[in-house]
């Protein structure tokens, strides 16, 4: 069988790559995030904390000294810089010094600026200028003038720290997240791959169970294993086709008894009947000898046992199609020349009939059982509809005979085609009373299918019902 593209195996193992990808991600994706916290925070901690001692330990006096002074002072402080080197600036009024080549910086922001003047205890900030992340921070001086008095200074110290050692940490932190996550996610297809067989192994021997049942399996039954809910629809299948085969099996037998009652009777009937038609031929002969009240009831007596007899023929044919012991002793023979024998011994040329029968079409048929079919068509026509009664046969592109069998009366009735093939059903709302047993139509079907054709009933534009029959052509002069 051809695979599906995106069958249960594909989308279960899809749906658990799509967990196993959330949770991989969402685990890498904290774990990057809590490690890269925890580095910048370190890295933070030390260096503000370093900063912060290193100003108070150094002595400002007021007015701050010259800018020389202040510089050297401002290296000494920058070289004592951790956890990496600091860039120190100090601002006074509008004296500007540092302990690198510029006197000013350029990523120190005002925001800092107004920080570190609002907060004795100073202020930080990381900044990111031109792809480099950096550490600001800012530290107001004081002046002390004795062991317990001490003034702010008015000289406010920064310091600028690059961060460059712990973003390569992180962008590491984040290559070894991804190159974690990746394996984890080839790694996943194992148990997904497990975990569909163990859910798609049931679902396919329900599948193959299931297509065993429409084949006429009725005993098949699934191995029931666990006790999750794969395993209760197991159980339910099992008890669901033994019941079905209880029914079935009940039905068959329950058919065949029918249908064994129906010819048995049948078969009983016969003999009886042949003694009781041999009696009414003698009393029909007779009853134009017999006073009126007595030839009607003979006459009736005969016409009713003529109708029991057709009935009882009709039972014990629809019978061999049952038990399947029909068969056909088919000839080669010219289909016209066999519809006009089956009119000419019905007494069916007085005109209500109309032929439309080339000659040439030759075909293999059961002469006997073809001869049923045009008889009960025919005859059907003339008891339901309207003379006269067409009868039209043709062979298309020399593949199968088509014959036409129609009447010129009112048609079928929308709510008797569905079951004018069906046994002992009779349109007696749609036409006159039938007087037929029932089953002419049934046992014209099998005799078409017999063949391998189909029958068919409609209606003519026109008006008037049509029986249509296609038997596959078998002449010689057909090709086969």
């Amino acid at each position: 069988m051809r695979a599906r593209a995106f069958g249960l195996r594909t989308r279960l193992l899809l749906a658990f790559l799509v967990v196993a990808a959330v949770s991989a991600g969402t685990t890498a994706a904290l774990t990057y995030r809590e490690a890269r916290n925890a580095v910048l925070q370190t890295a933070q901690d030390t260096a503000v904390s370093s900063f912060r001692d290193q100003v108070q330990q150094t002595a400002f006096g007021l007015p701050p000294q010259g800018q020389k002074a202040m510089e050297d002072m401002l290296r000494s402080i920058a070289r004592r810089g951790r956890p990496h080197p600091w860039v120190v600036f100090a601002e006074y009024g509008s004296i500007r010094a540092s302990s690198g080549e510029n006197r000013e910086s350029t990523v120190i922001t005002p925001e800092l600026r107004r920080a570190a003047r609002a907060n004795p205890r100073g202020s930080f900030q990381r900044v990111v200028k031109d792809g480099v992340p950096y550490l600001t921070m800012a530290m107001p001086t004081v002046a002390r003038f004795g062991p317990d008095t001490s003034v702010p200074s008015g000289v406010i110290m920064y310091a600028v720290m690059p961060m460059t050692d712990e973003q390569v940490n992180v962008e590491a932190l984040m290559l070894a997240a991804r190159d974690g996550a990746l394996p984890g996610l080839v790694i996943a297809l194992i148990p997904g791959l497990i975990a569909a067989r163990s859910v798609l192994r049931p679902v396919r021997e329900l599948r193959k169970a299931a297509r065993s049942m429409g084949s006429g399996q009725l005993d098949t039954r699934i191995k029931v294993r666990g006790s999750d809910e794969l395993a209760d629809l197991a159980r339910t299948f099992n008890e669901s086709a033994a019941r079905l085969e209880r029914s079935v099996t009940e039905l068959r037998e329950a058919g065949e008894r029918a249908r064994r009652f129906a010819s048995d009777v049948s078969h009983e009937l016969r003999t009886p009947l042949a003694g009781m038609l041999a009696v009414t031929e003698v009393l029909d002969e007779d009853a134009d000898h017999l006073d009126a009240d007595t030839a009607r009831a003979v006459r009736l007596v005969s016409a009713e046992t003529g109708k029991l007899a057709v009935l009882v023929e009709d039972l014990i044919e629809i019978s061999r199609f049952d038990a399947r012991a029909a068969d056909l002793n088919t000839d080669e023979v010219d289909v016209a020349e066999t519809i006009r024998k089956t009119l000419l011994s019905r007494h069916w040329t007085d005109g209500r009939v109309v032929t439309e029968l080339p000659d040439g079409i030759r075909a293999r048929l059961d002469p006997r059982r073809f001869d049923l079919v045009v008889a009960n068509l025919v005859g059907n026509a003339l008891r339901h509809g309207e003379a006269p009664v067409t009868v039209r046969l043709t062979a298309p592109e020399e593949k199968a005979l088509v014959l036409e069998v129609a009447d010129s009366g009112s048609g079928i009735h929308p709510d008797v085609l569905p079951h004018i093939f069906d046994r002992f059903y009779k349109a007696d709302a749609a036409r006159t009373r039938s007087a037929g047993s029932g089953l002419g139509l049934a046992i014209t079907e099998e005799n078409v299918k017999l063949h391998g054709g189909t029958i068919t009933a409609g209606n003519r534009p026109e008006g008037g019902a049509v029986f249509t029959v296609v038997i596959p052509l078998h002449a010689e002069g057909a090709g086969g």
